[in-house]
């Protein structure tokens, strides 16, 4: 009779519960099957990890996402503290904060195997000192580490021509993402576009621009904003779908002129339904390291037209699933929408081609059998 005693444990750490039911369900239900699988994230009130419901493996560490020298020390050592009691065979970080303080302690505690998640670089964007300071912060935690799994191949490039991680310890599952895409989830809806476009008061042969994501200078809204406003037709509407991190509705209403034709909707947690709401995703961002709304706007459907940096050259192949351009380029963006507005053939030809890549190279259950097969190699089948 085989025991169904678990020698193999597990423990991943993030700064909050969101990033774990975001990206980290899939992996962690294959990965339970085999394994005690045990999640440290900062808990707030309301929140849970549903995947785990045995709320045991759930431990709760302040775990604060800004720098805080005495709150971040606090949770060093309890880190330290955790990782020795239960002498866990792998702690995974995911999050720079997440990464910086679950490193140190499992470097301190000797935990065997130590990775943590590279998922975009926030110093890319940044110049002087702040850039050099943030940059060191990932340099140490790549040092800490005993691999480094990077969200996407050219994001893995980038990091090792700054020598921030060296190519040996460097790993990317598949093509890309860190959870691929819930297909089941994102897919075409026919009544959910007819029910969000009743609600916006969007008729059908309206053409509906979508950026869903944080509302900030570093996903590009302002640029996206600015091109929309100098193309002059009333068929096409543009949706800004997430949280505003920085006033950025206010600027962009300044821009617009309170265009009848803008729609702020705020945070969803159903980003699926706008997309089946919408014609073509953009995402003029500066830095990403992969960009999942890309992949899961891909599965819905949708022709995108995005930035040409690391990350999203990844997720996005120039004139096959996509439309690139680069950073920064507010007149590139303009021609773009207004091209692909006008070309009804384009839009149907990118966005077919773009669902059938997003089933084929990023379905959720490939990317966590990716994640299951790493593990088991390093640790060996529990």
């Amino acid at each position: 009779m085989q025991s169904n005693k678990l020698t193999r444990k597990i423990c991943f750490v993030t700064s909050t519960a969101m990033t774990v039911n975001a990206f980290l369900q899939g992996p962690i239900k294959m990965l339970a099957e085999n394994n005690a699988v045990y999640v440290v994230t900062n808990l707030l009130v309301g929140d849970s990890v549903p995947v785990l419901k045995d709320s045991q493996k759930v431990i709760s560490i302040p775990l604060e996402r800004e720098i805080s020298p005495v709150k971040d020390l606090k949770a060093l050592f309890a880190l330290i503290r955790l990782f020795r009691k239960e002498k866990f065979d792998a702690v995974h970080s995911v999050t720079p904060k997440a990464g910086l303080l679950a490193m140190l302690a499992a470097f301190v505690a000797r935990i065997p195997l130590r990775v943590h998640t590279f998922t975009g670089q926030v110093w890319a964007s940044k110049k002087g000192i702040k850039r050099f300071l943030l940059k060191c912060i990932d340099i140490l935690i790549a040092a800490l580490t005993s691999h480094n799994l990077v969200d996407s191949p050219s994001q893995r490039d980038f990091l090792v021509s700054e020598k921030v991680i060296s190519k040996s310890k460097a790993f990317v599952f598949e093509k890309g993402s860190i959870s691929g895409v819930d297909l089941s989830k994102f897919k075409p809806d026919s009544e959910a576009r007819l029910a969000i476009r009743k609600q916006l008061e969007i008729e059908d042969n309206k053409l509906v621009f979508l950026f869903i994501g944080r509302l900030n200078i570093d996903k590009g809204v302002l640029d996206l904003a600015q091109a929309f406003s100098q193309i002059n037709n009333e068929k096409l509407h543009m949706l800004f779908v997430g949280p505003d991190e920085q006033n950025m509705q206010a600027e962009i209403n300044n821009l617009q002129k309170n265009n009848n034709n803008i729609h702020f909707i705020g945070y969803t947690d159903m980003p699926e339904v706008f997309m089946a709401a919408a014609d073509v995703l953009c995402l003029p961002s500066y830095r990403e390291g992969f960009g999942s709304v890309l992949i899961e706007a891909a599965a819905v459907g949708l022709p995108v037209i995005a930035s040409r940096i690391y990350g999203i050259t990844d997720a996005v192949i120039d004139h096959e699933t996509g439309l690139l351009h680069e950073p920064h380029d507010i007149n590139a963006i303009q021609s773009l929408i207004e091209r692909i507005a006008e070309d009804e053939a384009l839009r149907t030809k990118l966005g077919q081609q773009a669902r059938a890549r997003a089933i084929r190279d990023f379905s959720s259950e490939l990317i966590a059998q990716a994640w299951v097969d790493f593990y088991q190699d390093k640790l060996g089948n529990a």
